[in-house]
């Protein structure tokens, strides 16, 4: 119910005062049935434009820490997080990515939208990085529409660190539903994937119009804090 109340009452009707979302090919998603979203992930309120256009609730697979911080804010985003219906995952190992692949699938069997950011991890300098495989392996064993969404201006708005929000229009740009049916039965090869997933991440920079770059963004966001603290000590020096 918290979803809907702040879809509809407390937060969107603002969001679309402030902002006036607009949308391309949002007749793609639909009516009934499962299916992914996968999107590019510019900024934290990318979570709070596309439901607010979806009509559909969507259920994201959210962060755990999210679910686990301390205090007063822990409190607020666990009791937010948990309202709106979104499920925590871990991210720390590869069994917990297994468990997270098996929840996602349970979502999708349910016949719910589900929601992906197959990067893993917001972007540090609006440059759209390397997919992670789990996508794949969810389009693959559920069998159902993926479609890519690119989210348009997100990261001018709140990029990563800044806690109050330019005001500024955004956009949300739906594509064509991707088929993956050829590789049906091939859900366990990498090496087909890493295929789905380069396809994914494919449409998803036409969509976007971002600059690809063939990295992990959580890499990319270790090789910029090393750099950074090489730069400190030299300065030191």
């Amino acid at each position: 119910m918290l979803y809907w109340v702040l879809k509809w009452i407390v937060i969107g009707p603002w969001l679309r005062v402030l902002y006036r979302p607009w949308t391309e090919n949002l007749d793609v998603i639909p009516v009934q049935g499962p299916a992914i979203l996968v999107s590019n992930h510019l900024s934290f309120s990318d979570s709070f434009f596309l439901p607010l256009v979806v009509d559909r609730k969507i259920t994201f697979l959210a962060k755990q820490e999210y679910f686990t911080g301390k205090g007063i804010k822990g409190l607020i985003s666990r009791a937010f997080f948990t309202g709106v219906g979104q499920v925590p995952i871990d991210r720390s190992s590869g069994r917990a990515a297994e468990a997270a692949i098996i929840t996602g699938l349970r979502v999708l069997d349910e016949g719910h939208l589900l929601g992906i950011y197959p990067e893993g991890t917001r972007t540090a300098d609006g440059r759209l990085y390397r997919g992670k495989t789990g996508v794949a392996r969810m389009a693959l064993e559920s069998r159902v529409p993926v479609i890519p969404v690119a989210m348009i201006g997100t990261y001018e708005i709140q990029p990563p660190g800044r806690v109050r929000p330019n005001i500024r229009r955004v956009g949300i740009r739906f594509g064509q539903p991707l088929d993956f049916s050829r590789y049906e039965g091939l859900e366990g090869d990498r090496f087909v994937l890493r295929s789905v997933t380069d396809e994914i991440m494919y449409a998803l920079m036409e969509l976007s119009d971002q600059e690809y770059v063939d990295v992990y963004a959580s890499r990319a966001k270790e090789l910029r804090a090393e750099r950074a603290a090489v730069a400190a000590g030299q300065d030191d020096d």
